[in-house]
């Protein structure tokens, strides 16, 4: 079976002092940078996903500014494949499903930020396009958020929106879980 490793929005502006900062995303990154260097390694394929934000009342990911870069630590390889893309679900608008199609690709495997918004959409949409996922759950990274005045933590955040993906829309595992196979 043909596998990829999807990296999602590991940009600048997801980092300390950038205008999105997550809870853990350098943490994140580095991990997210050791499945790279495997897939890297084992010379198989891999896509940077890259979010360009374009509505009008965006305030992070704005094109051209240093936040919408990605980040140094899975920075992409002369050659190596980057789509834009500017909703959550990384295959919406995108050429993604056509290029994994070329590639005859079956497993993806996940990795990136926000976990409960481009993580959770994109692979519950490759789950539905009848790709089998696994996602490295301390390679993503998330934020504290608020509803009708309650405030849940990051971490409780994190947990939930991996819990909920785990089972049927992928298999989550660890970096080291990974590594180690």
């Amino acid at each position: 079976m043909n596998k990829a490793l999807i990296i999602i929005d590991i940009q600048n502006d997801y980092f300390e002092n950038g205008a999105m900062e997550l809870v853990g995303s350098l943490e994140a990154s580095e991990n997210a940078k050791l499945i790279l260097e495997k897939f890297r390694n084992e010379k198989l394929p891999l896509v940077h996903i890259q979010h360009l934000s374009v509505a009008p009342n965006s305030t992070f990911f704005l094109p051209d500014t240093e936040g919408q870069k990605i980040h140094e630590n899975v920075k992409p390889l002369s050659g190596e494949k980057v789509i834009a893309k500017n909703y959550p679900n990384s295959f919406r608008e995108t050429g993604l499903l056509e290029y994994l199609k070329s590639q005859n690709i079956k497993e993806l495997v996940f990795v990136g930020m926000m976990t409960q918004m481009c993580i959770d959409a994109t692979v519950r949409a490759a789950k539905d396009l009848e790709f089998e996922c696994t996602v490295i759950g301390d390679a993503t990274a998330t934020r504290d958020l608020e509803l009708n005045g309650i405030a849940v933590k990051a971490e409780f955040v994190q947990t939930a929106f991996l819990a909920g993906l785990n089972s049927f829309y992928a298999e989550i595992k660890n970096t080291n879980e990974f590594l180690s196979e």
